[in-house]
């Protein structure tokens, strides 16, 4: 939930001012009157009117597309569609496009920060905790392969030598 606390001249103006911090529209906001305004002895000082603005956001994945759309448009991302699944507590989200190589990153490095980094986004929320998956590509499931066939060769070698071996 984000939420703002602004004042204004009106309850009217504050509310506006709020929705605008927010970036939200009136209707998408709900809002809590915390003081009205009044005028002072003789009318010499006037308080302004005290609104909570506040919007709630109920739905994860729309939370978690909405994150990361921001992040890809930021990095420079210009034509791609994100897919957001939920079964159960896992949110899994893959990303199509052209040239979104540059979201992976190093051995998945990248796109491993941007899924940890929706994850807090999205269990800030209210709610049940979710787990979040992002995939690009197939990256997932490729990297999986490679692993496998690496632990394989790995075993082999160690059996065939009878030293042990370390991974990364």
């Amino acid at each position: 939930m984000k939420e703002i606390i602004t004042t204004g001249k009106t309850v009217d103006l504050a509310i506006e001012e709020g929705c605008a911090q927010l970036g939200v529209t009136r209707e998408k906001a709900e809002f809590e009157i915390i003081d009205l305004p009044k005028k002072g002895f003789l009318g010499l000082k006037s308080y302004p009117a005290k609104v909570r603005v506040f919007v709630k956001e109920d739905d994860k994945a729309a939370a978690a597309v909405e994150y990361i759309s921001g992040i890809l448009k930021a990095m420079g991302a210009q034509d791609f569609t994100l897919d957001a699944n939920a079964e159960g507590d896992t949110l899994r989200i893959t990303l199509k496009g052209e040239d979104l190589g540059f979201v992976i990153g190093r051995r998945g490095e990248t796109i491993d920060s941007i899924q940890y980094l929706t994850g807090l986004v999205i269990n800030r929320l209210e709610g049940d905790y979710m787990r979040v998956t992002i995939d690009s590509g197939n990256f997932r499931e490729k990297r999986e392969k490679t692993l496998e066939s690496l632990a394989r060769r790995l075993a082999r070698s160690a059996v065939k030598t009878g030293r042990s071996v370390t991974l990364e």
